[in-house]
């Protein structure tokens, strides 16, 4: 793709997300779509939502199941970038048309007391991170998860493009110091409206959600970016996203961990 490619791409996504309006595939109209055009436009389209007064709060990293991976036919995670206007407080309702086909996913977010760049070990995570707590991150897509003409699905390319499908953040109350938690053995069960739909343990999450943190301080560098202080790192979702259609009540169960609720209006 070329650059005036990538620009004009950004500017659909940026387009569909403020009037709600999903747009076309862009692995379709740009058939030779790379990883690199896919993070160059999620960097274009950060930008505009940057130009819109929106500030950058830190990062998530998606596609950390061996499932998932499969299913997109790739054998690393992906990233995108958190900002300002995606904080939703614990127990509050998202409004009506807020989203166009929302979703969540339970994960523990990591938020930051020091600076990550380039390769770190488990214990540089550990000593830079102020704590852990429970998350539900809110998925949206602002381009069709199916061609409508030819049933062609999104591909990776196409969910990074449009930031990862990042959409929302939700943080629980409680705090924890990670060197004091087996995050691998922290785990969620996840309930819409009364009903159980997932559960899952973080050692779904690369088998350590804290390895996410290496991998993303890691990819950061080659892109001149870094994790930093005070910024907030959804680690990996350990569970499949849940549809989340008007009027779902979200409860997501972390027993001794805490736990995070969200309504949709």
């Amino acid at each position: 793709m070329t650059p005036e490619e990538h620009a004009d791409a950004a500017k659909d996504l940026f387009e569909a997300d403020n009037n709600r309006q999903q747009i076309g595939l862009l692995s379709i109209k740009y058939p030779d779509i790379s990883m690199a055009d896919a993070y160059a436009i999620q960097s274009l389209l950060v930008k505009h939502k940057v130009l819109a007064g929106h500030k950058i709060i830190g990062w998530k990293i998606g596609l950390t199941s061996k499932a998932m991976q499969s299913a997109l036919n790739i054998d690393i995670p992906d990233s995108g970038v958190l900002l300002s206007d995606m904080i939703f407080e614990n127990g509050s309702t998202v409004p009506v048309n807020r989203f166009i086909q929302p979703r969540i996913e339970a994960e523990i977010a990591f938020v930051m007391k020091g600076d990550l760049s380039g390769k770190v070990t488990r214990s540089d995570v550990l000593s830079a991170t102020e704590y852990v707590c429970p998350s539900i991150e809110i998925l949206d897509t602002r381009i069709f998860r199916a061609d409508p003409k030819t049933g062609k699905t999104r591909i990776v390319f196409d969910t990074i493009s449009d930031n990862a499908a990042n959409a929302g953040i939700v943080l629980g109350n409680k705090k924890h110091d990670p060197k004091n938690v087996d995050l691998r053995w922290v785990g969620a069960v996840v309930s819409k409206s009364g009903e159980v739909e997932e559960t899952g343990l973080g050692a779904g999450v690369l088998n350590d959600p804290v390895m996410g943190i290496c991998w993303l301080a890691e990819r950061l560098k080659k892109y001149d970016a870094k994790i930093q202080k005070g910024d907030i790192v959804l680690s990996g979702s350990f569970i499949r996203p849940i549809e989340c259609p008007s009027g779902s009540r979200i409860f997501a169960d972390f027993s001794d961990f805490g736990s995070v609720n969200l309504n949709f209006e």
